[in-house]
């Protein structure tokens, strides 16, 4: 059944849609299956994702037909589809008004994914009018936040040099807690890796005791500030508040030390929620464990890491994996530092939209993938700062001289980075960061051709 006579509007303006105030607009990468043409195809795809279904019904009144959702612009050529969402559409609490995002996806990353006449569908960017984007918590904290636990600046307060204990499953608690003590004397962050959480043979409260008790004595070797960020993720909302808060207790005048890691795709909203109102002074960490099987390039459907993103600040995620635009292990490209600008700007371009976030806090990008000192400098050109927080797995324990001095070295590459010196040039007068080259030499080979004869390694 043809319903563009009802659900789409060619002739609507996007910037009219924008001043009125009372749309959420999605850009869709959308291909219709052979023999179905673009525009019924959109109508049907905003139908599904709104007031219709495939038959008229006779419970439609005037009421209804007011909150269609509308396409307002296509161009077959490029398999592009917009549509506006009327903002009433959306579920809202019933105990506080509060928008959710579950609501969200389910009207436009819901039904319409699975129609017949669609061959794929894909959201490329949303915009978000300051009535809606009012209703969403937003973060509660961010990297300021941790630079001011860590007694920096508050303001360009620089990386906060992190990593992943590996392997990330099959360490007892001790053997863990041994290896977080030796990256904590040279670094700043350690992240649960988002499969550790209360295995048989390592109960998370036994691993925590034995976390907090290597974080303190590391703060008394090093004179420093140490922050751990802690997996709570779970199915159920009350088993998340369970281990949050035993691992409050168990880390006491350190709690504000500690953040919580959540699977927020795998487990969804619920659990990033659940986490954000539980837990407002926690730094809420979202791990994206999963998100590449809708977000890669690779897939048609679903969504793209940027929409997961810009997701993730609505829902008040602190800070969240953005992967290494191209300069880690992980699928990406250099122009993915716009994910990062519309995390952390106030007032940010999309691919297809312009969002005001209106103050709402910003949301912190997490770097992570395939990452050592060698990496850094390249990787900060692009972004433009160095105020992340980058998790470096084998780019620390993969460090010649172990765990301690691979953390060093990633903090010298963001000094020689900020001071603008050339990296070899700052290797010959700081150790761990000669010990870099002599442990990534495919790297150093790769990104710094001449630098044996410059270190004297020949």
């Amino acid at each position: 059944m043809d319903q563009s006579n009802r659900y789409a509007r060619l002739d609507l303006n996007e910037a009219d849609l924008i001043a009125g105030g009372r749309h959420v607009l999605c850009a869709y990468s959308m291909k219709p299956k052979q023999g179905y043409g673009y525009l019924e195809t959109a109508a049907h795809f905003a139908a599904e994702s709104s007031t219709g279904t495939n038959v008229e019904v006779c419970t439609t009144d005037d009421f209804t037909k007011g909150v269609d959702a509308l396409v307002y612009e296509i161009d077959p050529a490029q398999e592009l589809m917009k549509i506006a969402y009327p903002v009433e559409l959306f579920d809202r609490n019933i105990i506080d008004g509060r928008a959710m995002m579950a609501s969200f996806l389910t009207l436009t990353i819901g039904n319409n994914q699975g129609m017949g006449d669609v061959e794929c569908a894909k959201m490329y960017d949303f915009y978000v009018p300051p009535v809606y984007l009012q209703l969403f918590d937003g973060p509660a904290m961010n990297i300021v936040d941790l630079w001011r636990v860590l007694g920096r600046p508050v303001v360009n307060g620089g990386m906060i040099v992190g990593t992943i204990i590996k392997p990330k499953l099959g360490l007892r608690p001790q053997p863990f807690a041994d290896a977080c003590h030796e990256f904590w004397l040279g670094g700043d962050f350690i992240k649960n890796d988002e499969p550790q959480g209360n295995q048989v043979f390592s109960p998370l409260k036994d691993t925590m005791r034995r976390v907090a008790d290597a974080m303190r004595r590391a703060q008394d070797a090093t004179g420093e500030v140490k922050l751990f960020s802690a997996n709570i993720t779970a199915d159920d909302p009350f088993e998340m508040i369970a281990r949050g808060e035993a691992i409050l207790d168990i880390f006491g005048e350190n709690a504000n030390h500690v953040a919580f890691l959540v699977d927020g795709y795998v487990a969804g909203p619920t659990a990033v929620t659940t986490c954000r109102r539980q837990f407002p002074s926690q730094f809420l960490h979202y791990h994206r464990a999963g998100h590449g099987a809708v977000t890669s390039s690779q897939s048609k459907r679903g969504y793209t890491a940027f929409v997961l993103s810009k997701m993730s600040r609505l829902l008040g995620a602190s800070g969240i994996h953005t992967g290494t635009m191209g300069f880690g292990k992980m699928e990406g490209e250099g122009r993915d530092k716009e994910i990062a600008y519309m995390l952390e700007q106030d007032s940010a371009q999309g691919p297809y939209y312009h969002q005001e976030w209106l103050a709402m806090k910003a949301t912190t990008p997490i770097i992570s993938g395939g990452m050592n000192a060698l990496r850094l400098p390249a990787f900060f050109d692009n972004l433009g700062h160095s105020n992340v927080i980058q998790t470096s797995g084998g780019g620390a324990f993969g460090h010649r001289d172990g765990g301690t001095a691979g953390a060093k070295s990633l903090r010298q590459a963001q000094d020689a980075w900020q001071q603008g010196i050339n990296l070899v040039e700052y290797a010959q007068s700081h150790a761990e960061l000669r010990g870099a080259f002599l442990s990534f030499q495919a790297d150093a080979d790769k990104f710094y051709p001449g630098w044996r004869e410059q270190l004297g390694t020949v």
